[in-house]
């Protein structure tokens, strides 16, 4: 900036303000205390016109936003919190708000704009049309009992044996609840008999590791719960020499609503993880 318009400038400054800001000297300009202090405050302002040009920088390109998102259990293990801790670490500015809950709730969710996407499944509850999906995979499921369950000492352990004891269920419309009723009634089985209904995960652990209840879990909840990253839970699930399985499961989103960028990288890190672990995702588990 030349002279000239640097004192025009210092001058519509003055009128501005109503007070004088400088002075001047043989050797140069001296600020007055007035032009001190507005000389501070420019300083901070443009510090953080900057500092809000970095930010909408960030926004735009996903590396700073919120995303809201849900998940049902077993994903919500197995893949969510994986990649939660690596957006951490290669995106720290990044707020992640996470809902775990059962899919039709979470589809209720989606439709009304309380979350960019979730992992789970597409019931009745909402129109197909509305929505985009990603299918993952199948979820199997364990029977979970505690660790020292009295069928444990038996060298096979047949159905007919566990439906002798109580039964962990979902409440009746679960899809779970209805998946595994509907296994035993296709392989010829009664259904339990004496059954607890919680969609409570905490209870459904409490009373396993306390009692010779019987819980169908997804393999995930198993795998988490009875590890020692798991807070070294004392549980187990029973060999039987059949496996339960429930439908598939998938990522989704609104349809014809583009992903933030924020939520669109963070989604990217789960379908890396998704693909790295290719077509067999015999741990990805949820818990409608």
């Amino acid at each position: 900036m030349s002279q000239p318009a640097a004192s025009r400038m210092m001058a519509d400054l003055e009128r501005l303000t109503g007070v004088k800001l400088y002075e001047r000297h043989p050797r140069g300009i001296m600020l007055t205390d007035a032009g001190r202090m507005l000389a501070a405050r420019a300083r901070r302002i443009t510090q953080e016109l900057e500092d809000a040009g970095h930010a909408l920088s960030k926004l735009s390109s996903g590396v700073r936003g919120r995303v809201m998102f849900g998940a049902v259990t077993g994903p919500a293990l197995e893949v969510v919190i994986p990649a939660i801790r690596q957006a951490r670490l290669t995106h720290p500015e990044i707020e992640l708000s996470v809902n775990v809950d059962t899919s039709d709730h979470l589809a209720e969710a989606l439709v009304g704009g309380e979350l960019d996407f979730y992992i789970g499944r597409l019931l009745g509850n909402i129109d197909a049309s509305d929505v985009e999906l990603r299918e993952i995979g199948p979820e199997w499921i364990h029977l979970l009992v505690r660790a020292d369950h009295p069928l444990l000492r038996r060298p096979q352990v047949t159905l007919d044996e566990a439906l002798a004891y109580d039964w962990i269920m979902q409440p009746i419309g679960g899809l779970m609840r209805h998946t595994v009723e509907l296994f035993l009634l296709h392989q010829g089985f009664e259904l339990p008999a004496r059954t607890i209904s919680t969609a409570s995960l905490l209870v459904t652990l409490s009373l396993v590791a306390t009692t010779n209840a019987i819980a169908p879990v997804p393999r995930a909840v198993y795998d988490f719960y009875a590890s020692q990253q798991g807070l070294g839970a004392r549980l187990d699930y029973l060999p039987v020499d059949t496996e339960i399985s429930v439908v598939p499961y998938s990522i989704i989103t609104r349809r014809n609503d583009p992903l933030s960028a924020s939520a669109r990288l963070f989604l990217d890190i789960i379908e890396a993880r998704l693909d790295a672990e290719g077509p067999d995702l015999r741990g990805w588990l949820s818990s409608e």
